[in-house]
């Protein structure tokens, strides 16, 4: 073989992995050892490649090289080592039967020495496996460590989102993620702004672009950039801003991330009912009060808002604005249109209906104060209420923990993974929200009496807001009125949230009782404020 090398036409093949930036050598280094070691060959010099050898059929210079040996162009290979050329059985089998029917003379390799013989192949088969082997296990051990880290750590593995870094201090896969500086409150901002209703997603593009100037940070391969619709829509259906990651994905094993949120789950919600079903956005040219909001009472559609100008004889233009069912689930639905007039005339009857006087607004609070002040011993119970559920939930994730890693249950007698997995998840979701509980119990109380107050202020001008306000206070007034606002038969129908009810409910006899009695006398009405004290949630819209 020896005599006859400078009969033989080599091929250079460098290759380097796209996802190992840290080889021992890089594609320039591979070169000039090439060149170094076997300076008499006679080496066709191919164009490296950055693929992973991990799969077949995935490298196009390899596959160029193959094609080249089987038409006799060339009739070796030169290389760094075995495992440039393979990774996987398929590929190494190419080698080996190109070596078995002669096509392929010879190779060589500037760290392991090959000889083409029987015995020469099968060490080099071995080698290959070898390094099939590495790479197997490699794997198992990246997914077994990301495993743990999402698990464990509470940090998602992967680049982080807009918004956030990866630390990339630490030791490999135990990095943490924490919020970009530069991004995390404009990203914020783009949440908030999509949360007001008023906002199309493209429109909001224009927003980070042209005015918060918010952009993608840059990668290894691209440069910083500014953000696309795609990147803007995967932000607005990811979870991760509130707070919660599924790993791995597609599993249903969901875990409470470390990194700081930036919506609460509510918002997250209600941003998915804003983009529509399947994240899909609703279009929407124009800017209208009432649409993304309401739903159509006979198929159940959104419904959708047009203009329309009729221009007279006299030479005047009259602009209209029409809300009408946008037909996506029905197309035969027979939903009349209405004109935003009469839309805003009945939601405004609504208001009036719930509007109280200064004087029951200043006499409701007093007696709510009174209410506070008698609840303390209530307040604690509940507090050690939630002490002991969660005390009880630790115990039953630690004794199931126990269960799955016990020595009894290595084949999965005692709980599979189909078993443990949503087991656990749904554990550590009740376990983190008691937690969550009890961290802000306290600040709940205090902001009690805040968001009466604003409870009853909201009656008190609501009406008036909603005569005078943008078309933002209008759809912000509204929205709060109740959480399934549907439009049947040319009306608005409003399921009202519990307080709004019960005030509804309630004003006209607590109105007339207030004018024949002194208000800060009545011992039976306080009653009636305790009964709305035990009924009032929170309205945050």
């Amino acid at each position: 073989m020896e005599s006859n090398i400078t009969k033989i036409t080599y091929a250079s093949y460098r290759r380097k992995s796209t996802d190992d930036e840290r080889q021992v050598l890089s594609l320039g280094s591979q070169k000039d050892e090439i060149g170094r070691n076997f300076p008499n060959l006679k080496i066709t010099d191919l164009e490296p490649e950055s693929v992973s050898a991990f799969k077949p059929y995935k490298r196009p210079v390899f596959k160029k090289m193959l094609e080249m040996v089987e038409a006799g162009k060339i009739q070796g290979i030169a290389a760094w080592h075995p495992d440039r050329l393979s990774r996987n059985p398929i590929d190494a089998a190419q080698i080996i039967y190109l070596l078995d029917i002669g096509k392929l003379k010879d190779l060589k390799f500037c760290s392991y020495h090959f000889d083409n013989s029987p015995e020469g192949k099968m060490m080099l088969q071995i080698v290959m496996s070898q390094s099939k082997y590495s790479s197997d296990k490699l794997s198992k051990d990246v997914k077994r460590g990301m495993n743990t880290k999402a698990n464990n750590s509470g940090y998602r593995p992967g680049r982080a989102t807009p918004g956030y870094l990866n630390s990339n201090t630490n030791v490999r896969g135990e990095e943490i993620i924490f919020n970009d500086r530069a991004r995390f409150n404009l990203v914020k901002q783009v949440w908030q702004t999509m949360l007001t209703g008023n906002y199309t997603v493209p429109a909001i593009l224009k927003i980070v672009n042209n005015d918060l100037h918010l952009s993608q940070r840059a990668t290894r391969k691209l440069p910083e950039r500014k953000l696309t619709l795609n990147v803007l829509y995967r932000m607005f259906t990811n979870p991760f801003y509130y707070g919660w990651y599924e790993w791995p994905m597609g599993s249903n094993n969901w875990v409470k991330g470390k990194h700081d949120a930036i919506i609460n789950e509510k918002e997250f919600d209600r941003v998915q009912f804003l983009l529509g079903r399947k994240g899909r956005p609703r279009p929407k040219t124009h800017k209208f009060a009432f649409t993304g909001i309401m739903r159509c009472g006979n198929c159940g559609a959104g419904i959708t808002a047009e203009e329309k100008f009729k221009k007279q004889k006299n030479g005047k233009t009259h602009h209209y604005i029409y809300y009408r069912c946008t037909r996506r689930i029905d197309l035969n639905c027979k939903e009349k249109a209405i004109e935003v007039k009469e839309l805003s005339k009945q939601i405004d009857g609504v208001l009036e209906k719930l509007t109280i006087s200064e004087k029951f607004q200043k006499w409701a609070l007093y007696y709510l104060h009174e209410v506070r002040k008698g609840e303390a011993q209530t307040r604690e119970d509940i507090i050690s209420t939630k002490h002991r559920e969660y005390e009880r939930v630790t115990v039953q994730l630690d004794n199931l923990v126990l269960k799955y890693t016990s020595p009894e249950n290595q084949n999965g007698q005692l709980i599979g993974d189909e078993e443990y997995i949503p087991l656990r998840s749904r554990l550590l979701k009740i376990k983190s929200d008691l937690a969550e509980e009890l961290s802000h119990q306290d600040k709940k109380i205090e902001e009690w009496v805040e968001m009466t107050e604003r409870t009853f202020n909201f009656t008190r001008y609501a009406r008036i807001n909603f005569a005078e306000g943008s078309l933002e206070l209008k759809k912000s007034i509204f929205a709060c009125l109740g959480s399934d606002l549907l439009f049947q038969d040319q009306k608005v129908r409003i399921d009202l949230r519990k307080p709004f009810n019960f005030i509804f409910e309630g004003l006209e006899k607590v109105q007339v009782d207030l004018e024949r009695l002194e208000p800060l006398e009545n011992g039976l009405d306080i009653r009636l404020i305790e009964d709305f004290a035990l009924k009032f949630p929170v309205l945050s819209g």
